[in-house]
């Protein structure tokens, strides 16, 4: 399959082939179709005003909805409606569906106008996001619910999970400053530093949990850098404690199933039955 569009052909809205998207997506969804879901409106004022992708945004937000709902619905059957509710906003928040899209680099892929494409819009939040929905609504069209579903479980069934084991506020730092409060570790500290030209900066983020970094994370923005950072001191801090009972089972165990064994081979036994048990009772420890 060759471009579906001169358009990426070259200038400043070149991009990469639509053709490879095709294929990351792994459905039969046709060019124009694919054409019409990357293209944003700056782009059609610039050019003679194509169809946009707002359209298939409006209808893809809403398969998206209904696929993240039965999911959550089925998979989670003691939450609440309420925490159902929370847990599905975290999933289709605007930051987790432009975390989906850099993952499939539809950035590289979207047809933007000139002021947009200068200004880093390939990897602003809002478009990645707007795009992502109208793919997963251009899916929909061209091959049915049943192929759109599988697109959305591919895509966002790790989103679930993870938001899955938040607490209740269903984002990292909150999490983390629960668990530091219930093993009272004291209050996280985040430092944040930042680097780049103003259209295009990045975050790295480090926190502090008793003086002592347990993470860091990096971002287009200070807060998905300290998220990434929370996420991976809960991990440390999760982490650790479970080592730490595992070995405190292990210790556990041990001490109690030596007595155990003592008296039955030992000294009650060894009268009543004689020289034939001697050896067996000897040979016991060395098992």
């Amino acid at each position: 399959m060759g471009v579906v569009s001169r358009s990426w052909d070259g200038g400043v809205n070149a991009g990469r082939d639509p053709a490879e998207l095709r294929h990351a997506l792994g459905v039969p969804i046709m060019p124009a179709s694919l054409e019409r879901a990357l293209t944003h409106r700056s782009y059609a004022y610039e050019n003679d005003n194509p169809p946009t992708n707002e359209r298939l945004e409006f209808l893809g937000d809403s398969v998206l909805g209904l696929v993240v709902t039965d999911t959550l619905y089925r998979g989670y059957p003691n939450l609440p409606e309420g925490q159902l509710a929370k847990l599905r906003a975290a999933v289709v928040q605007m930051g987790a569906l432009a975390e989906v899209a850099r993952e499939l680099s539809l950035g590289a892929y979207v047809r933007l106008g000139r002021g947009e494409q200068v200004t880093g819009g390939r990897n602003k939040p809002s478009i990645l996001a707007d795009t992502l929905e109208a793919v997963i609504g251009a899916v929909y069209i061209d091959c049915g619910l049943d192929e759109a579903r599988a697109l959305v479980h591919r895509l966002f069934d790790p989103v679930i999970a993870r938001s899955a084991r938040l607490g209740a506020g269903l984002d990292w730092k909150t999490s983390l400053q629960e668990l530091t409060a219930v093993k009272m570790l004291g209050v996280p500290d985040y430092q944040v530093e930042e680097s780049g030209p103003d259209h295009q900066k990045s975050f790295r983020a480090t926190v502090r949990v008793g003086g002592q970094v347990l993470g860091a994370g990096q971002g287009r923005t200070k807060k998905a850098a300290e998220q990434q950072a929370a996420e991976a001191a809960w991990q440390a801090i999760t982490a650790e404690s479970e080592r730490g009972l595992a070995a405190e089972n292990g210790n556990l165990r041990d001490p109690g199933s030596e007595p155990d064994d003592g008296p039955a081979d030992g000294p009650a036994d060894g009268p009543a039955d004689g020289p034939a048990d001697g050896p067996a009772g000897g040979g016991a420890p060395e098992r």
